[in-house]
């Protein structure tokens, strides 16, 4: 993401960005149907695969980042320069903002706050849930819809329609401009609490860091006897298919508080990880992780649930133990 921060004004717009300006009127002309305008505020990584995947999409993108040469590449394909942060924001419907943190966001709206009152913010800068339950107050004080996303990809797979775009905050804007929310991948709804895009986020990240910590220690496990990662990892790959079951298994048990232990209960499962431990120590492979796993399931049998479903490990981590 962006660092952008507020700084002297940029050029007027060139005349590429001229060019590119009329495109809704001569659509409408045409009679195709309206399509809300995008500006895009900072342009890093991110910022710069947002406004590309909505060019792509066909949508009028206005753009505006501290450093304006950013901006080159994407006026050349058809964007609008904006010359402050404040015409980009007059300049859309939507305002997008994806830039270093929550102080930047402040830092770049707070000026311009009165100019977006009847606009929707979409802002996919990463935050805590606390902070966009606090953004979508401060829009709402200012007659701003306001919408808390995360983008769950890296650059390189903005607008792949496989990719998870997550959305929480107003419905009505939602639902309005879903359409455009899905030029950058396939928009999920997770309700009207602001906060909850960033929560999932920050839960899914963990996930995410979970089972590659978990391949890379099963790959070091192997390589030390000489398979290739590249061997390993198809199998690696199928086994988690398999464990994505157990985890639709799990799912209503936690849900529901009770743990019947009608599979591979946790104590069997605590023996199971000894394996791993002494394997991991045989081959001189970093032992903390497996040794993580034990501690959580010694714990769970410790409490005297055993011969519960390994989903009754949740507890160990709901106990903050």
């Amino acid at each position: 993401m962006s660092d952008a921060l507020p700084a002297p004004a940029a050029a007027p717009l060139d005349a590429a960005s001229r060019a590119a300006a009329p495109l809704d009127a001569s659509r409408a002309a045409a009679g195709a149907p309206s399509a809300p305008a995008v500006s895009v505020l900072g342009l890093g990584r991110m910022g710069s695969a947002l406004a590309g995947a909505f060019l792509s999409a066909g949508r009028t993108t206005t753009v505006w980042n501290r450093t304006p040469d950013k901006a080159d590449a994407l006026v050349g394909r058809g964007a609008v320069r904006a010359a402050s942060v404040a015409d980009a924001v007059r300049g859309s419907a939507v305002v997008v903002v994806c830039v270093r943190d929550d102080e930047a966001v402040h830092e770049l709206l707070d000026p311009v706050a009165p100019e977006l009152a009847g606009r929707t913010l979409l802002n996919l800068t990463s935050g805590s849930p606390e902070q966009a339950r606090e953004n979508a107050a401060w829009a709402a004080g200012h007659g701003c819809a306001y919408v808390d996303g995360a983008v769950m990809t890296t650059p390189p797979g903005v607008g792949d329609p496989r990719s998870m775009i997550l959305c929480s905050g107003s419905a009505a804007a939602f639902a309005e401009h879903r359409a455009t929310i899905a030029a950058l991948g396939d928009p999920v709804d997770l309700g009207e609490d602001a906060g909850l895009a960033s929560l999932h986020d920050a839960g899914l990240l963990g996930l995410m860091w979970s089972v590659f910590a978990g391949w890379l220690h099963a790959t070091a496990l192997v390589g030390a006897d000489g398979v290739p990662a590249r061997a390993f990892t198809p199998l690696a790959i199928r086994w988690l298919a398999g464990v994505g079951g157990f985890m639709d298994t799990y799912a209503p048990q936690i849900d529901a508080g009770s743990y019947p232990g009608d599979d591979a209960t946790v104590d069997i499962q605590l023996a199971a990880v000894q394996h791993l431990l002494e394997a991991s120590r045989d081959r001189g492979v970093d032992t903390r992780l497996p040794e993580l796993h034990r501690d959580l399931m010694t714990r769970t049998v410790a409490s005297g649930h055993g011969r519960d479903s390994y989903g009754r490990v949740i507890e160990q981590f709901r106990a903050g133990a």
